[in-house]
């Protein structure tokens, strides 16, 4: 049985934390920043954890992680 590929743009975009959960980061913070409030920008900032029901897609994409 061949190896399994990783899928190259998700491994860019998560990564694994200590208990297992896949983080992310916000979307939305890339331009148009201007008319968004400070409060909001700040709060993208922070990571954001995949959903408990996207997880085996994920998983799936990243079988090595």
């Amino acid at each position: 049985m061949p190896k399994m590929k990783t899928h190259k743009g998700a491994a860019k975009r998560f990564r694994k934390t200590g208990s297992g959960k896949l983080k992310r980061g916000k979307a939305y913070r890339s331009h148009i920043l201007t008319k968004k409030s400070s409060k909001r920008k700040r709060n993208l900032r922070k990571n954001g954890y995949v959903h408990t029901t996207q997880e085996k897609a994920m998983r799936k994409l990243l079988p090595y992680l």
